[in-house]
């Protein structure tokens, strides 16, 4: 069915899913304009359930989904379009070729409803957009793994969709095969114009593929906005856990240095104060701090003359190396994750046991109100 592109997508819906432990709920309401919207969330956020809602897999108990003019589901209206009907293009990380079939029969599937021409001339427009027209012939077992993503994004979109939802479906993929990939798919969007719901819980995609960011929690929407403002900047802890702070300490408000532009702030229970930017906050509730392992600093003797205004010592409880990155434990009263180069801790001559001393800059600090959120 072909389908015209609409410029917008609006979702609300909320729905219950019965779990092995307890129930799951779904409840969220968001707008997407053409272009691509970035899900972001932990595993059982609840992204996948939602790209099924707006699908048509899956019917939520209530709520209401459209795509510019078009009504997909309106739980009040009973409105409840079928999937095939929606227009909707949805990959899943695991592709679901036909095996039987070759690049071009797996391609021309979705457009029974055309003529042989027409179906041969779209099939044609989308293997040579996403350059697999040599590869029209082969069955997907004979093609590589970026072969067969540029297949499965072809068959999709040869339907001409009013939204598209990609779950993931990019992950295996290198760098550079991704980022090709993605190019094609931002040329086929120049023309049609339509929504791009794209799930990711790698955060260097965010950046190179969002234009905005909706972060999802245990089924609720804890953030919105560009990357910057979502990830930089969290207001939660939850979104600070997605955003890649691993250091996530329970704080309390000590005093306000507002002609500095910093407050000060105890960490939990122990004997450890910091610096960090002013914010309007209610002073009687708790407060999270939330400081990146990368952007602490090492020493090995009390730092003279730095701009830092978080100096504080501490002990080395663990030292791993991950990949190309030693991962230390540092106990300084509470217990800090510091990422370091491995150059780094053999020159510093590091190990369990060792004291040192930590530097962390004020605005390395992010202030967030309250528990999880």
């Amino acid at each position: 069915m072909e389908v015209s592109p609409a410029s917008d997508l609006q979702v609300r819906v909320g729905t219950t899913l019965s779990g092995e432990n307890q129930p799951f709920s779904l409840d969220v309401e968001f707008a997407a304009d053409s272009g691509f919207t970035m899900l972001f969330g932990a595993s059982g956020s609840g992204k996948t359930t939602l790209l099924d809602c707006i699908a048509g897999l899956r019917t939520p108990n209530r709520g209401c989904i459209t795509v510019g003019p078009m009504t997909l589901f309106d739980s009040d209206a009973r409105v409840d379009v079928p999937p095939s009907r929606r227009g909707v293009g949805y990959l899943l990380q695991s592709l679901a070729l036909f095996p039987h079939l070759n690049v071009q029969q797996n391609i021309r599937y979705g457009l029974a409803d055309l003529s042989g021409a027409e179906r041969d001339e779209r099939a044609q427009q989308i293997l040579d957009l996403f350059h697999i027209g040599h590869l029209a012939q082969r069955r997907p077992a004979e093609l590589s793994g970026g072969e067969r993503q540029r297949a499965a994004l072809a068959r999709t979109l040869v339907t001409q969709p009013r939204v598209l939802l990609l779950d993931e479906p990019l992950t295996a993929l290198d760098a550079l095969t991704k980022s090709q990939i993605l190019d094609d798919l931002r040329v086929w969007n120049r023309e049609h114009q339509v929504p791009i719901l794209y799930v990711t819980h790698q955060r260097e995609e965010l950046f190179a593929l969002g234009e905005r960011v909706i972060a999802i929690s245990s089924g609720r929407i804890v953030a919105q906005g560009s990357p910057h403002e979502v990830l930089q900047r969290p207001e939660s802890e939850s979104v600070a856990q997605l955003a890649g702070f691993e250091n996530i300490l329970a704080a309390g408000f000590v005093a306000a240095h507002r002609e500095q532009g910093t407050m000060t702030c105890r960490i939990g229970n122990a004997p450890l104060t910091l610096e960090v930017p002013f914010t309007r906050i209610d002073q009687m509730r708790p407060l999270r701090i939330g400081i990146r392992a990368g952007d602490i600093l090492v020493a090995m003797s009390h730092p003279e003359g730095l701009s830092a205004r978080n100096i504080f010592p501490g002990t080395i409880t663990s030292l791993q190396r991950r990949d190309v990155m030693m991962i230390a434990r540092v106990n300084c009263g509470v217990d800090l994750e510091v990422h370091l180069t491995p150059g780094a801790t053999e020159s510093l001559q590091l190990k369990a046991g060792a004291s040192v001393w930590l530097v962390v800059k004020t605005y390395s600090c992010q202030v967030m109100q309250g528990g999880k959120s």
